[in-house]
């Protein structure tokens, strides 16, 4: 089957797989840049940064500093890359030993868009998926300012996903129904795009790391179980933890799929999938590495597809909205 030529679904070979972070100055970008840090979990994430000036990499994941490289716990590390992305991008593929993940973090006036084309002009990488942070107090203002108004608004459109980031800070200014105007607004903006209600950048970091069969291995039963329970639909999300707003279940896709076909079901935001991730079989018995962040589907060629959890696929959403029975149904699969 011929797959979309749109850009938000792409075949990609094996690749170095990156995610972009933007977002106006002071939306949150360094805080979720630190919290992915910390939750890497032995996944060595190579970060990118425009300068460090504007960079507080917490002190406490800082190890060493070489020139312009900062080493970072867990085998991460961190540099800028000033007007050249490319030739970041390149040297930090070939470290030694070499990093799983890149993170670029762009400049808060940067469109994050012009930022992944160009990244992908590197050499084996594969940039999945654009997130983009709201600063939830002062979007709607900034998006206004005749100076820098079309900026902000352009940088939500380019989003695959949006972090509505410090919805303490708009309910402590006023009632919790600015909450929900902020975020009807941004939805009549960035049309389409999944919205997830932060405050300190607090999203479940699944939603940006792991690889596809690193996914399928590490939820079990065990780890999904405080995650499955259900509870009603939440009026004001970002003030709960991560894990208690998120919502994760595990689909078998052993017995073949058509890839594309998943790849398109599961953005369809019916469905409620804010990420999905995992290593499926087509009915020639072909394996893909199948991955979907909001609006962006990407299949790949997959590293590996001796890992026994193989076939299984891995969905993410928020609590109460992720409809894991009727997913299942439409992509024909039973869940895991």
């Amino acid at each position: 089957m011929t797959l979309d030529a749109s850009p938000r679904l792409a075949m990609q070979a094996p690749a170095l797989p990156a995610i972009v972070i933007g977002g106006y100055l002071g939306s949150g970008k360094t805080t979720l840049v630190n919290r992915l840090l910390r939750a890497a979990n032995g996944e060595r994430l190579g970060v990118l940064v425009n300068d460090f000036g504007d960079v507080a990499i917490d002190a406490a994941l800082i190890e060493a500093r070489d020139g312009d490289v900062l080493s970072l716990a867990g085998g991460c590390v961190c540099c800028s890359f000033g007007a050249d992305l490319v030739g970041a991008l390149r040297t930090l593929a070939q470290r030694d030993p070499p990093v799983d993940r890149i993170v670029i973090e762009t400049s808060g006036v940067a469109l994050p868009r012009a930022v992944a084309q160009t990244a992908r002009l590197a050499p084996a990488i594969a940039v999945e998926a654009i997130i983009v942070i709201a600063d939830g107090e002062t979007v709607r203002r900034r998006a206004r300012d005749r100076y820098i108004g079309e900026m902000v608004l352009q940088q939500l459109r380019e989003a695959d996903l949006i972090v509505l980031n410090k919805l303490d800070l708009v309910a402590a200014a006023g009632e919790s129904s600015d909450v929900e105007a902020v975020r009807t607004w941004l939805q009549q903006i960035a049309a389409g795009v999944p919205i997830v209600d932060a405050t300190h950048a607090d999203v479940a970091p699944a939603l940006a790391l792991e690889p596809p069969a690193a996914a399928a291995a590490r939820v079990t039963d065990a780890a999904l179980s405080p995650l499955r329970r259900r509870s009603m639909r939440i009026s004001n999300g970002g003030n709960m933890p991560a894990a208690e707003r998120f919502d994760c279940a595990t689909l078998d896709c052993g017995s073949g799929v058509d890839v594309a076909a998943l790849a398109g079901t599961l953005v369809e935001p019916i469905y409620g999938v804010l990420r999905a991730k995992g290593i499926v079989r087509d009915r020639s018995g072909a394996w893909h590495a199948i991955q979907t962040v909001g609006a962006r589907a990407c299949i790949s060629q997959p590293p590996s597809a001796s890992d026994p959890r193989a076939g299984r696929l891995v969905v993410i959403g928020l609590r109460g909205r992720l409809d894991v029975p009727a997913l299942a149904r439409a992509i024909g699969v039973a869940p895991g």
